[in-house]
């Protein structure tokens, strides 16, 4: 099988391509192969290299940044993914498209299932949920929520930076998911590419915290590895207390558990998972 893989400097762009079966014929192509941002550079991309499955792991994630760059965002992760509907339509090829949790306002109170009515809060949500409107109901569609990896910007890398520089941080404690590893992402899309699946699945990493939560555990587990040499106070601030230009959902947990059987994957807790990517941090020095 040939897969085509956008955003391939991305977080889960590296990860697809570490994690992609043998079999497979990969692609993974950067912004200057494939721009997201240009129609031509996608119709051309695909008509060159015709793929049998695309995997659409590239968006404009700079979350804050898109409430006065709106036009930019709704190019990549909504216009965008109707051309590489219609490029996969022409010569027959399967499309998977990477959402969000950001789609949803964060006011329930239980997992986000699939069937649950979309309300995003932000330019970011917004052109996201336009994005999945836009990849058709045949694509695959995989709904994820505060991905992190080694390498590159993230949240862990951010407060790995933070607890060497810092004598105390203050990280907020009342928004509400799953810490999900590209890798364990990167792993359950494979294994739905491997059965055919297609419409809206939820995926993150097993178990529920909260960013402070997911701080704490960083600043434990780096120490424990030798990461950072010491551990640093970490305060429990409220949203309140650390405003941003676009308003986040409180609550992001979603169900993964009908992904995680379809993928054939077993649920692995978000800490357990933290600690194997302070691991590959360790060993890139």
């Amino acid at each position: 099988m040939k897969v085509l893989i956008t955003g391939a400097n991305g977080q889960l762009g590296r990860a697809l391509a570490a994690t992609a079966p043998e079999q497979h014929e990969i692609a993974a192509l950067r912004r200057a192969e494939l721009d997201l941002a240009d129609a031509n550079s996608i119709a051309s991309a695909i008509a060159e290299r015709k793929p049998d499955v695309v995997i659409n792991a590239g968006a404009y994630t700079a979350v804050d940044k898109a409430e006065s760059e709106t036009d930019l965002a709704q190019r990549i992760n909504a216009d965008a993914v109707g051309l590489l509907r219609r490029s996969c339509a022409d010569i027959g090829v399967r499309l998977v498209h990477v959402s969000t949790d950001f789609v949803f306002d964060g006011r329930a109170s239980a997992a986000y299932t699939t069937d649950d009515m979309r309300n995003p809060l932000s330019a970011y949500g917004r052109t996201k949920a336009a994005g999945e409107d836009m990849a058709g109901p045949d694509a695959l569609i995989v709904r994820t929520a505060w991905v992190y990896a080694a390498g590159g910007a993230s949240f862990v890398a951010t407060m790995l930076r933070l607890m060497r520089e810092r004598d105390e941080i203050g990280v907020v404690s009342d928004q509400i998911g799953a810490p999900t590893w590209a890798t364990s992402l990167a792993r359950t899309i494979w294994g739905l590419v491997a059965n055919g699946s297609s419409g809206i699945h939820h995926f993150s990493d097993a178990g529920v915290a909260s960013w402070y939560d997911f701080a704490v555990a960083i600043g434990e587990e780096a120490a424990a590895i030798g990461l950072i040499d010491r551990t640093i106070t970490v305060k429990p601030i409220t949203t309140e207390d650390y405003p941003t230009p676009a308003v986040r959902p409180a609550f992001s947990l979603l169900d993964s558990r009908a992904t995680r059987e379809a993928a054939g994957v077993d649920p692995v807790h978000w800490r357990e998972n933290l600690r194997h990517m302070l691991q590959e941090v360790k060993q890139l020095g």
